[in-house]
């Protein structure tokens, strides 16, 4: 085998992998926005619900209710069960606070010891070229 078939066999080979890692984004990105859909559907269905909840609802309200239903039952047929997250979890996962009420232990260890000095200044130039 030549110099030239060993480069357009590897050259092939390159392809190919980058074809499947094309092909593995994009699933991925589809994933991604189904999720999104599902997550935009059951946002829309809490906030008819709190509003109706609240006694703020519009009269349209039901109608709404049961559209949503519908798209939430196709939704599913599709892509699977909807996973619900609580709000708990989802308030973690954006902010970092694990226990949005406060409820958290102290932690065990006591915390670091002040550092023995000031931390020193990095010199960036002198101001000379």
């Amino acid at each position: 085998m030549g110099l030239m078939d060993k480069v357009k066999a590897q050259a092939t080979q390159l392809a190919d992998k980058a074809q499947q890692a094309g092909q593995a984004g994009q699933a991925k990105l589809a994933d991604i926005q189904a999720k999104r859909k599902g997550d935009a559907l059951l946002l829309e269905l809490g906030g008819i619900t709190y509003s109706q909840r609240m006694g703020r609802a519009d009269a349209s309200a039901d109608g709404r209710v049961t559209e949503i239903v519908g798209l939430v039952q196709a939704f599913e047929a599709e892509h699977g069960p909807i996973q619900v997250t609580s709000a708990n979890a989802a308030v973690a996962e954006t902010t970092g606070v694990v226990d949005p009420a406060g409820t958290i232990p102290a932690p065990t260890s006591a915390p670091p010891a002040a550092s023995a000095g000031p931390l020193p200044q990095a010199q960036y130039g002198t101001g000379e070229s």
